[in-house]
Formats: structure tokens, sequence, C-alpha cells
């Protein structure tokens, strides 16, 4: 585990206090979904970046490329 500190205002940290919010649980959670949104766009981009690339391979060397791999089965 690593440690991870933030700065907050005094009223904010008031209003965390006031209702018992667990401070290191919601930053946690925060990090985890915005690693794995970031994560996902990241995938979304590689997709896109390869159906530009078959785009350019033409259907027959496609339909070659599996039916040589059925062989090999």
């Amino acid at each position: 585990m690593a440690t991870v500190s933030v700065r907050v205002g005094r009223e904010l940290r008031e209003k965390i206090r006031r209702y018992g919010i667990n401070v290191s649980e919601v930053v946690r959670r925060a990090l985890e979904e915005e690693v794995k949104r970031r994560e996902e766009e990241e995938l979304r981009e590689a997709l896109r970046n390869m159906k530009e690339i078959l785009k350019k391979i033409p259907d027959e060397e496609i339909v070659r490329a599996i039916r040589e791999t059925r062989d090999e089965e």
C-alpha cells in the first residue's frame, strides 16, 4: 500500500467530519473509477486504431488467413 495525502479547506474538513465520511474509502473508490475510465478510453482508442488498420486489408486476404488457420488445426 502507498499513502496519498490531499489538502482540503477547513470548511470541507468540517463537513467531512460532520457527515462521518470515510475519506480513505471515498478517495480510493474515486481513484479506482478514474483509472478504470482511463483504461477503457485507452482500449477504445486502440480499437479505433485497429479498425483503421483492418480497413486497409482486403477481405480476400482475411478470408485466406482464416482458412489457413483452420487448415492448421
